[in-house]
């Protein structure tokens, strides 16, 4: 069996896969040569990130594809309900990349609470002649331990997140529309372990009682959090979006930095990608990211060797 893995795959999941008898093709295939690409190689299954579109007229038009593999969690750009109703596997990694985007939500989170976003931009620029102002300036950062996280989310991801933040001594709470609780396990270097069950609440209850609140909910029709939540919440809170553009209005996330409501923001997904807001990018109380959530190299080598388990199982 022939695997496209078009978005690219890592080399210890080319490698699990080809002892599984497939053959990886790893080519990068412009959208509009998929169909003929897949057709005349007999491609059986398709790997692919963001960047690849499998949309019903692919699926209809590539009668050898069997499965189709998606990196990571979101699967906005594969027809799935479709592709499932006509007899196709449709397979992602959620548990792959769930440790590398709470990382990156603590290294926002770090970086905001002590100005470490802004600092990194001034002390180049004026590091050596304004020091003693950049220090008074920064000198009033806050600490993460004895503070409220919010979690608005808690599938694999907001659980990571969770893992980290009762690691570091956070309070930590929770809203879920459909999960009501999940026992949060906390691994250490000499293999002792400790169990905390974390009950999910109410999201008004999470929006008023946080310190600072990050986002892990999948896209829906409307935002998830506008000025109306943000008025709900703390003056002075922080807020993290990883989780995906569009949940967030980012037109009601600048006003309320302006008026001192929130005090920063940290972003790795934006409603506009890949050309996100100026109004964001210029903006000095706001750690910016280039949607890197779930791209570290650990990661990657995670979603490769359990797309080819998933594989192997449900092809050979």
């Amino acid at each position: 069996m022939k695997i496209l893995a078009n978005d690219g795959i890592s080399n210890s999941g080319i490698d699990a896969l080809e002892k599984g008898g497939f053959e990886v093709l790893t080519t990068k295939v412009a959208q509009n040569q998929l169909e003929n690409f897949i057709n005349d190689n007999n491609i059986d299954a398709i790997l692919v990130k963001n960047n690849t579109q499998v949309r019903q007229e692919l699926i209809e038009a590539c009668p050898s594809i069997k499965l189709i593999g998606i990196s990571g969690v979101n699967t906005d750009n594969v027809d799935v309900e479709f592709a499932e109703d006509n007899g196709l596997h449709v397979i992602n990694t959620p548990n792959a990349t769930a440790n590398a985007v709470a990382e990156l939500v603590f290294a926002h989170l770090f970086g905001m609470a002590r100005f470490l976003h802004s600092s990194n931009r001034e002390m180049p620029l004026e590091g050596d002649t304004r020091f003693k102002d950049l220090k008074k300036a920064y000198a009033s950062g806050l600490e993460l331990r004895g503070k409220t996280l919010g979690i608005i989310g808690f599938e694999k991801t907001g659980q990571a997140v969770a893992k980290i933040a009762l690691a570091l001594g956070m309070n930590v709470i929770a809203s879920d529309d459909r999960i009501t609780g999940a026992p949060i396990s906390i691994d250490f270097f000499n293999g002792q372990k400790v169990t905390i069950n974390i009950e999910t609440i109410d999201k008004d209850d999470v929006l008023e009682a946080s310190d600072f609140i990050t986002l892990h909910a999948p896209a829906q029709e409307e935002y998830i959090i506008s000025g109306v939540e943000i008025e709900k919440m703390k003056d002075g809170v922080g807020i993290i979006n990883t989780a995906k553009g569009g949940i967030l209005h980012e037109v009601d996330l600048v006003k309320a930095i302006e008026s001192g409501k929130v005090q920063f923001a940290g972003l790795d997904v934006f409603e506009t990608e890949p050309t996100p807001a100026v109004q964001l990018l210029m903006n000095p109380e706001i750690s910016l990211s280039p949607n890197i959530g779930s791209e570290s190299i650990d990661a990657q080598e995670r979603i490769g060797t359990e797309l080819a388990s998933q594989i192997i199982a449900l092809l050979k």
